[in-house]
């Protein structure tokens, strides 16, 4: 029977023989290896009774084991509903409460914590470890392999995603198997990508950067990943020669750049870089060029949305932007209260329309209508602005704007400020209430290290730092406080935790 993603993605690799997953370990899976181990994964479901529609929420260590887990759910038509490995039992007693899942699949090492809050929920358990041991692989071994799927259509869902949830409750993204075709079609084209490509993979497959655009993208395309457990400077400089792409978190950028073995040699095999899920700062885009060659292609895309735009593969790839709108995707700047666009150069909220776009948010339908317009954007809750050129430029999150004594002030454009100082290697900058004005801007500051081999960091020089911000910024704009810390607070996409800095410098002007 016809199912979108399953006849795209997989279909056509039924007698395919070539490696798909390389793994640290020095073995290979093949295509037929992931279709068979799919394969009876469906016939697992089929078999445990769950229906085209049903949840199966997994939260598992990053394994081949995982994504075949992924494929056999879209094989027997069920939603899979991947979770953060950080999560705590708790906040995985939320996300089955709300998904109401039919499967839950975990660490053996977590089955004895997790089981009774899956049993509250009717949810039968199974377990997986990294090494692919568990009772899903166990129970699955002895079943069929499975080659036909269950009929799914665009619009069925593949996949809820939930929310970081820095804010209230979290949000499930329903993501339909048309949302995650179109994006893996339009990226497989616009980055070129070709049966020949091996993707250097150290992301997590949690979250729909490692999943759903570099997995999606690679099988669409028939080529092959190195496949390694997360990222790990060692592993990447060893890997890197084998490899022809390679998609990162701004992180993945600065720690490869921190090592003096990253030269134009190591990475002459490589025809693409690819970086995304947090900003990459101007300064990083600039050093890997000069230490590579090789200038990082930064993308923008969402939970909800995939990816939205992205610098050009053949023309300028502009440090500090984000790029263009890729086909198929429709994305305008407009002013929050009367939604009309904004001209060049100025801030408004980032909307975004295309088939990439999610369903809405899995039981919220009051909160989906409030975050799509009457003619279908999705307000993506990001503040931007177009240049004259028309490259994007992501500037920070409506909920990060400080508005101090009727001022509306953006991070960004004092962070940029600041990244720019001696002896500043990064800074964020959040608001703390303030008694005369509302808020008050604080500027979080990390020293640079003095050397790569050496841990100590140079000091930082606050007055200086005023000085320039006197100069450069108004002075509703200038931070009324600064704080130096060892390192920012991030989560497990390398996305700086505002949520987390607001709450610990919340008494700097109220003491």
């Amino acid at each position: 029977m016809p199912n979108t993603l399953y006849d795209a993605l997989i279909a056509p690799h039924h007698s395919n023989q070539y490696p798909l997953f390389r793994l640290k370990d020095k073995t290979d899976w093949t295509y037929q290896n992931l279709i068979q181990a799919a394969g009876r994964y469906a016939s697992l479901l089929e078999s445990i009774g769950t229906k085209p529609g049903d949840r199966v929420a997994v939260q598992v260590q990053k394994s081949v084991e995982a994504v075949a887990l992924y494929i056999g759910c879209v094989q027997q038509g069920c939603v899979f509903l991947p979770l953060n490995t950080a999560y705590t039992p708790t906040e995985v007693e939320y996300f089955i409460g709300d998904a109401k899942p039919a499967l839950f699949v975990c660490d053996e090492s977590a089955e004895t914590k997790l089981t009774p809050i899956a049993e509250t929920n009717n949810c039968k358990v199974l377990t997986l470890n990294s090494d692919g041991a568990g009772t899903l692989s166990q129970q699955a071994q002895s079943l069929p392999v499975k080659l036909d799927s269950q009929a799914r259509s665009e619009d069925d869902l593949a996949a809820i995603l939930y929310t970081s949830g820095t804010t209230g409750r979290s949000k499930g993204a329903m993501l339909s198997h048309g949302n995650l075709l179109s994006n893996a079609i339009t990226l497989h084209k616009y980055w070129q990508f070709t049966n020949k490509d091996v993707l250097l993979h150290g992301l997590p497959i949690y979250h729909t950067h490692g999943l759903f655009v570099a997995t999606n993208t690679i099988l669409l395309a028939g080529g092959s990943c190195i496949f390694l457990p997360s990222f790990n400077t060692d592993d990447f400089i060893e890997y890197l020669p084998q490899s022809t792409t390679m998609m990162g978190v701004p992180t993945f950028y600065t720690r490869l750049l921190s090592d003096d073995r990253l030269n134009k040699d190591l990475v002459s095999h490589m025809r693409l870089f690819i970086s995304g899920s947090a900003p990459l700062l101007a300064e990083t885009h600039v050093e890997f060029e000069s230490r590579t060659g090789q200038m990082i292609l930064e993308r923008y895309g969402m939970t909800e949305t995939n990816m939205n735009t992205s610098n050009p593969y053949d023309g300028e790839r502009r440090a500090g932007t984000v790029g263009f709108e890729l086909p198929g995707v429709e994305a305008r700047v407009v002013d929050p209260e009367s939604r009309e666009e904004k001209p060049a150069d100025e801030i408004g909220v980032l909307e975004v329309r295309g088939d990439n776009v999610f369903k809405g948010y899995w039981q919220m339908p009051e909160k989906t209508a409030q975050e799509f317009t009457s003619d279908g954007f999705f307000i993506t809750g990001d503040l931007a602005k177009r240049d004259s050129d028309g490259y994007l430029h992501i500037v920070g999150r409506d909920k990060d704007l400080i508005i101090s004594g009727g001022f509306n002030i953006y991070p960004k454009e004092i962070e940029l400020l600041l990244d720019d100082q001696p002896g500043v290697l990064e800074s964020a900058v959040v608001a703390a209430p303030h008694t005369d004005f509302g808020e008050g801007v604080v500027a979080i500051l990390v020293a640079q290290s003095k050397s790569h081999d050496n841990n100590s960091q140079t000091s930082i020089d606050i007055e200086s730092i005023k000085a320039a911000a006197s100069e450069q910024l108004a002075k509703f704009k200038q931070p009324k406080e600064y704080v130096i810390v060892e390192s920012l607070p991030r989560n497990s996409m390398g996305k700086v935790q505002k949520n987390v800095l607001r709450e610990q410098v919340k008494d700097t002007f109220l003491l």
